[in-house]
């Protein structure tokens, strides 16, 4: 299994995060999808996540950095959690 930290954008603190609310994998990141990933964390460390986790696990699926994920899908994905 995949350690969450190979992944491109996702350094020690976040993979933290991910693993204490039960991501401990790509697999299982992949399972969950970025979206519920990133809701789970921002839950449970309200005042420590931003939508930057959310665009960096999106940019670590597809191996690109976070910050070149196109304009449209870094929106959708803020509408769909409400930011």
């Amino acid at each position: 299994m995949a350690e969450l930290s190979d992944l491109r954008n996702i350094g020690p603190r976040s993979a933290q995060w991910l693993k204490s609310v039960g991501i401990e994998t790509i697999e299982d990141l992949q399972e969950v999808g970025v979206v519920e990933a990133y809701m789970r964390a921002k839950a449970a460390y309200p005042d420590r996540v931003s939508l930057n986790l959310l665009n960096a696990l999106q940019g670590g699926i597809l191996d690109i950095e976070w910050n070149l994920l196109p304009e449209s899908m870094k929106t959708e994905f803020k509408n769909q959690v409400g930011e």
